[in-house]
């Protein structure tokens, strides 16, 4: 009989709801209960990409004896952090307290009233590697619980009054400002850049993408080559390693490896919409294809396999198939000959390195281990006609692979991931001038306005017609952001109008004028333990990071002083945190580095359509230029020119289309070739 998530829409907590554990989601219901009943709470957070929280199900949760205990003396709740980052922002805080580290599944003990006083994350059937048995811990907490209360209470209110100052408390005054601080982050990026398979760090390895447009960023401002080298070797080393999908494009979370080979399988939206975008702008930085390239296999996956048909996309895909880890992803040279012809087979192999030994269980990870000329010459072709083999080889083997039995995938639609995504899509349409592109992220951006808003505020999840849950502070930011690259990839003066509605909203929601700072839960949220407030840029943005770059562009398109200011506050307020730990604040060092350089002011007057209008486009778009706004109109189009400043009297020279290249509204010679307008932007 199914338990009380039956009727959830996140596909993690559906997965759990033929469990015997009397689970409930997060709410009243659940709190009234432990506290009617006086009985201690055992929350269980996870997402349903998670491997281990798999096999936590079928160890314990599954089991009818270790069901039996935690229905007796629990109240059981079970969350996606997916869709309550609130909750496992607060949670997650207070295991890293208690036990020094965190991850999932996330098992933490609280009183009726929220306060957690124990956790931990996966915990095994059997006492294993120094740990008890997940039924030893549940009769040991409920022992002390029932047995040792004033213990209990006295840990729970410490971890309260932790939380509480933890959430409040104020970075230390930086020493230094402004490029300053953006050269010492460089300095200490590069420090940690492992020199022969990139990266920044040790196994596991994480593509950690907002760093690296740190050191992107750098270069572009500095010219210093060993950041640019750092990035291009980085990214190389992850495209032809086994966190890269060979066939079908995308990337996997991170490399259980110092090399990129071994991936933890499961696929986020999140990490290929980061993705996607920086190889784009590497591409810009360098001029070569081979970054274009993956840019456009990341985002034709997300297309083809996470994009649901109104349009929203999906969250991600999981790392087991068949109860297996990346069996869905795995070859051994029979598959290989039976899915080829005997030649085809033989390249492949040597290709993508695959052997009877294999590199995971017995079985083979694709990936490119020689290089390509080496290749070509082992086989008497050409680099060229190497290439063409190798995408007719992809062609049949992924048709291959379709046949397979597929990972679960993840089909709620998160309103940040969504704004993160349709960011490097709008981007992508501008930069290869691809049509699909650009209607996928029009298609997106309709989807959350339309499904996702009501009454001015955006919900968090969406999935089988219900939009649900308040937004939070990322979403508001993401969708804006994503909302102002469309904006810039379609000149339709809708987008811009919505994304800034919703900074609006996010200012009245979520800023704190005392600690001149944002929460991450609006204002009207429920009361939880704390009110979280997580600055710090991890897998993906923070949500402060995002608004604060969000505003700064916003501040140039409509002249809004007000978003200037929130920005710079933020910037000053968390400049020593940006100084001492820059890996932790990768996307805000990014708007740092937005603010500080007089960003260019990119007007373009002229017909959309019109061939010579794309001709300017392109140029702006041919190379790296990442602090700029870009704005657009028709030249009969007074509407525009009323909302964005950067556009009012700015007329077409002579019926021809027109830019003008502007810091602080103080314009360049108009121009209508795009040579000069390339040469006035240094590109």
């Amino acid at each position: 009989m199914a338990n009380r998530l039956a009727n959830e829409t996140s596909p993690y907590l559906l997965q759990h709801k033929d469990n015997p554990v009397d689970w409930y989601p997060w709410g009243e219901a659940a709190l009234k209960r432990a506290r009617e009943e006086d009985k201690p709470v055992l929350l269980s957070v996870g997402y349903s990409a998670c491997h281990w929280c798999h096999v936590m199900e079928r160890e314990s949760f599954e089991d009818e004896e270790t069901a039996r205990m935690m229905n007796e003396h629990f109240v059981n709740i079970k969350v996606d952090r997916e869709e309550r980052p609130d909750i496992d922002s607060i949670y997650m805080a207070a295991v890293q307290a208690l036990t020094h580290h965190g991850g999932w599944p996330m098992t933490v003990f609280l009183t009726p009233d929220g306060a957690p006083f124990y956790g931990g994350t996966y915990f095994p059937p059997v006492p294993s590697r120094g740990m008890p048995s997940f039924q030893q811990l549940l009769m040991s907490v409920a022992d002390a619980y029932e047995n040792r209360r004033e213990e209990v209470l006295k840990s729970a209110e410490s971890v309260r009054d932790y939380l509480r100052a933890s959430t409040g408390a104020a970075m230390p005054e930086a020493e230094s400002a402004g490029t300053e601080i953006l050269d010492r982050a460089a300095a200490s990026l590069l420090s940690q850049l492992d020199r022969r398979f990139g990266g920044l760090g040790g196994a596991p390895k994480f593509p950690q993408a907002m760093n690296l447009e740190v050191l992107l960023r750098h270069h572009h401002r500095t010219g210093d080559r060993s950041a640019l080298d750092g990035v291009e070797l980085t990214l190389r080393q992850m495209a032809q390693g086994g966190i890269y999908d060979q066939l079908g494009g995308g990337f996997a979370r991170y490399s259980v490896d110092a090399y990129w080979l071994v991936p933890h399988f499961e696929k986020m939206l999140y990490d290929n919409a980061l993705l996607s975008r920086l190889y784009l702008e590497t591409y810009g930085a360098t001029g070569d294809a081979f970054y274009r390239r993956i840019a456009e296999e990341t985002l034709d996956y997300v297309l083809r396999d996470m994009t649901s048909e109104e349009g929203g996309f999906y969250s991600a895909e999981d790392a087991d198939s068949e109860g297996e880890e990346g069996k869905f992803y795995v070859w051994t040279p029979d598959e290989l000959e039976a899915a080829l012809d005997p030649d085809e087979a033989s390249l492949a192999a040597r290709y993508w390195d695959v052997t009877e030994r294999g590199n995971f269980e017995g079985k083979n990870i694709l990936h490119v281990v020689r290089p390509h000329e080496a290749v070509a010459d082992e086989f008497g072709l050409s680099p060229q006609e190497l290439w063409d083999r190798i995408v007719e080889i992809r062609e049949k083997l992924f048709a291959g692979r379709e046949g397979r039995v597929r990972p679960g995938r993840d089909e709620k639609v998160l309103a940040a991931w969504n704004g993160l995504m349709l960011r490097s899509f709008a981007l992508a349409a501008r930069v290869t001038g691809r049509e699909d592109y650009r209607a996928a992220a029009v298609k997106n951006a309709t989807f959350i306005v339309e499904k996702m808003k009501e009454d001015g505020r955006i919900h968090r999840s969406y999935k089988d017609g219900r939009a649900r849950f308040n937004g939070y502070l990322e979403d508001y930011a993401m969708v804006a952001d994503g909302l102002v690259a469309l904006y810039e990839a379609t000149f339709e003066t809708r987008w811009l109008i919505e994304a800034d509605a919703l900074c609006d909203a996010a200012r009245e929601l979520f800023w704190d004028e005392g600690k001149r700072a944002f929460y991450d839960t609006p204002a009207d949220h429920e009361e939880l333990v704390t009110r979280p407030r997580d600055v710090y840029d991890n897998a993906a943005p923070s949500g402060t990071s995002v608004a604060t770059e969000v505003m700064l562009k916003l501040a140039l398109l409509l002249d809004r002083g007000d978003y200037r200011q929130r920005a710079e506050d933020v910037l000053e307020e968390l400049a020593g945190g940006m100084e001492r730990v820059p890996g932790a604040f990768g996307r805000l060092l990014c708007a740092l580095d937005f603010a500080i350089s007089e960003p260019r002011e990119i007007a373009i007057v002229g017909d959309p359509e019109a061939p010579e209008t794309e001709a300017l486009l392109k140029s702006v778009y041919q190379g790296y230029l990442p602090n700029k706004v870009v704005a657009g109109r028709g030249p009969d189009d007074e509407e525009a020119g009323g909302l964005i400043p950067l556009l009012a009297q700015r007329p077409a020279r002579d019926g021809r289309a027109t830019a003008y290249v502007c810091v602080h509204y103080a314009c360049q010679t108009p121009t209508t070739d795009p040579e000069e307008l390339a040469s006035q932007l240094g590109l």
